[in-house]
């Protein structure tokens, strides 16, 4: 039973960081405004979250692998705006 807490405790709080994103994704996507927005940070980020994917495939955590998943998406959606829209 202790798994299955800890598993739904990653599971929401993969929801809320990931969910963070997802206001960012939308404004540049809408505006296509990427000025402000640092490169080195999303590629800081976007490498850090692919690493922890990997971290969640090694130890099969479903939390991890999904949040993490999904915020590697959101992540290098707004890199490769950065990088189109510059």
């Amino acid at each position: 039973m202790a798994d299955a807490w800890t598993e739904a405790l990653g599971l929401m709080a993969g929801i809320l960081t990931t969910g963070a994103f997802l206001p960012q994704v939308i404004k540049t996507w809408r505006t296509r405004a990427v000025r402000d927005l640092s490169l080195r940070m999303y590629l800081a980020m976007s490498a850090g979250v692919f690493l922890w994917l990997l971290y969640g495939l090694c130890l099969g955590s479903l939390s991890i692998i999904l949040a993490n998943g999904a915020t590697l998406a959101l992540s290098l959606s707004i890199l490769v705006m950065k990088l189109r829209w510059r």
